[in-house]
């Protein structure tokens, strides 16, 4: 079955890099975490989110890439990158090139300030978007690092 376009996209970009992992295809959405983890059966923590922000002094896109099973707490991520407010999905697709709900965490249409949460690398592997709601790819927590140029930080809201 022939990928759509934003998840060909991807998928040429990472054999560009040397990735050895597919695209795949999954059989339902994978718009948030949970859905992705079900279709994939894998645990929610496995899937590599990434939430985008604006900031908020020069309209720069701030890209975070989140555990799935935590939530991001924008206190600490405008303490390292400045103040942040939501990014409509207008600002997510003009900006990062991708639509809500399948953004890939490379290939992006301008250059993103990005960060990593800290507790992907704890992790194995990861799952996350291919650029459409139904794709993602595999690869481990150090190789999203290397693709991506990201810091690595601790941006998880904590209870």
């Amino acid at each position: 079955m022939a990928l759509p376009d934003t998840a060909q996209r991807v998928a040429d970009l990472l054999a560009a890099l040397g990735h050895d992992k597919p695209v795949v295809l999954l059989p339902a959405s994978g718009k948030t975490s949970a859905e992705a983890a079900a279709g994939l059966g894998c645990g929610v923590a496995e899937i590599a989110k990434s939430i985008v922000f604006r900031r908020l002094s020069d309209d720069a896109a701030v890209m975070v890439i989140a555990s799935g099973a935590n939530r991001v707490d924008e206190q600490k991520v405008t303490a390292i990158v400045g103040a942040v407010g939501r990014a409509d999905a207008r600002f997510v697709k003009e900006r990062i090139g991708y639509a809500i709900g399948g953004v890939c965490p490379i290939g992006h249409l301008e250059k993103t300030l990005m960060l990593i949460d800290q507790d992907l690398l704890q992790l194995d592997s990861v799952w996350a978007a291919a650029g459409h709601p139904h794709a993602v790819f595999n690869l481990t927590p150090q190789q999203l690092v290397a693709m991506t140029g990201a810091r690595v930080a601790d941006v998880a809201l904590r209870a």
